[in-house]
């Protein structure tokens, strides 16, 4: 049976139209057949329940690598992780589990979220369904291509730390939502910058992201950074009419913009304003340094995070012979990706004597800059909206020309916001080709309703 929306898998299963055990066998059929072509997938569940409860009733959710399943490897994308099987569900995997939904396995990602492209995983590359010989974006590139390719009811969990649900979400013309930092617990997600990092949905639609949103978020006492949320249906306040919302239109997120991605977004701006909202260009002027900031902040803070895998807890052990500092060395220089130990050698610059308050310092300076732009944004604006990345779905013989620098600024456009922690979606605003292109859309801190019912309004008329 093929039925690829969560709303009429809901409307079938309670009705009895669907059979379910046939429903999970197929589907866990479908997802080994496509990971066995994209690679989506570090680990595949090798069976379902029977018995599922409201308001899930058992549907198919993904969780991104580097989010703690019991039972299931977490890896977090990294060799160092290899073998970790967690005895517990991170917050966010428990409440989907309570509200009936079933794990159908852990999504490839960029080794602990070090990347835009999904290419630095130990478990190999996911590849875009649109097309296998470009990437799927990162660093949740696994989930985002399992949404797009997947004709079953899914809804991926996935995390973003600079940009990783909105740039695979684009890549793979799917919807990436990043709430506000806090609104979803963090406890049990395997860190990359703790100050950073947000779990949120990827799912075909805006409907299907908001209901797992209404799923996951709320506040954790095991978090001392979540938010207050929990009982809110965000479904239930959707809403097609945003006659007289104010868009912001900011004119530093259009330079160095691929056209066809230009010409794909300001056709879906003109869009919205023919549903009635008004648009206006606005300047936000601490962009040109939300990037360096970003990247100081962000490896100086994975590089506190990443000194506890030292080969002796969890994860790869190697044969213990000399000090520890010659043990520890090994383990972490077998298990550790490239990339990873470039970002480990950046954060541990930053953060030494002498050399904090010139760059960590200034970056949280930078940080609080780029903060009091958006603030001042949205006493003017309801919502922003740009291109979610600069370019198209790049090929793999592509990247592997990108030198280092070049890779980080592929994320110029979706790290301020992520900076500030406010929440953003990408929804699919059309094709270059046959390649995706995504409208990125942000609001104010716990402005989600907002943010979706535009959304909403712009994919309904589509």
């Amino acid at each position: 049976m093929k039925i690829t929306s969560v709303q009429n898998y809901l409307r079938d299963i309670q009705s009895g139209e669907i059979e379910y055990s046939q429903f999970a066998l197929e589907a866990i059929d479908k997802a080994k057949r496509l990971n066995s072509k994209y690679n989506f997938f570090q680990d595949i569940s090798q069976a379902f329940a029977t018995q599922h409860e409201d308001p899930l009733y058992g549907l198919p959710v993904s969780v991104k690598d580097n989010i703690c399943v019991k039972g299931m490897q977490s890896s977090a994308g990294s060799l160092i992780l290899k073998g970790y099987v967690p005895p517990f569900d991170a917050t966010a995997v428990s409440r989907v589990i309570r509200a009936g939904g079933e794990v159908i396995g852990k999504t490839n990602q960029d080794e602990f979220g070090f990347g835009t492209f999904s290419t630095n995983c130990a478990f190999g590359t996911p590849k875009n369904p649109h097309d296998p010989e470009r990437s799927c974006g990162g660093s949740s590139g696994g989930a985002a291509g399992f949404t797009a390719a997947a004709d079953f009811p899914h809804i991926a969990i996935a995390e973003s730390t600079g940009g990783s649900i909105s740039c695979p979400a684009s890549f793979c013309g799917v919807v990436g939502l990043t709430p506000t930092y806090g609104l979803v617990s963090r406890y049990g997600l395997i860190d990359y910058a703790n100050s950073l990092d947000k779990i949120g949905p990827i799912a075909k639609s805006v409907w299907d992201a908001a209901f797992m949103l209404s799923i996951i978020a709320g506040h954790d006492h095991r978090d001392s950074t979540s938010l207050p949320g929990e009982g809110i249906d965000y479904t239930k306040k959707l809403s097609e009419d945003i006659k007289g919302m104010k868009i912001g239109i900011p004119k530093e997120y259009f330079q160095n913009i691929n056209r066809d991605v230009e010409r794909a977004v300001w056709s879906a701006i003109e869009k919205i304003e023919s549903l009635g909202a008004q648009y206006k260009k606005v300047t936000l002027p601490s962009t040109q340094f939300a990037l360096p900031a970003y990247y100081i902040i962000a490896t100086a803070e994975a590089s506190t995070n990443l000194a506890k895998f030292c080969g002796m807890r969890y994860g790869l052990h190697g044969q213990i012979k000399g000090g520890f500092n010659e043990y520890f060395s090994n383990v972490r220089s077998e298990g550790f990706g490239k990339e990873a130990k470039r970002r480990i050698m950046l954060g541990t610059f930053a953060r030494m004597s002498g050399y904090r308050d010139r760059y960590y310092m200034k970056a949280m300076k930078v940080r609080t800059l780029v903060i009091n732009d958006f603030k001042k944004a949205f006493k003017k604006f309801d919502v922003l909206a740009a291109p979610t990345m600069p370019i198209l779905p790049p090929k793999f013989s592509e990247i592997e020309e990108l030198s280092a620098m070049e890779n980080y600024q592929m994320d110029v456009l979706t790290v301020p916001p992520n900076l500030a922690g406010i929440p953003m979606i990408s929804v699919p605003c059309g094709f270059s080709g046959k390649l995706p292109i995504g409208l990125h859309l942000m609001a104010d801190h716990l402005q989600e309703q907002k943010l979706l019912n535009v959304a909403y309004a712009f994919e309904r008329s589509m």
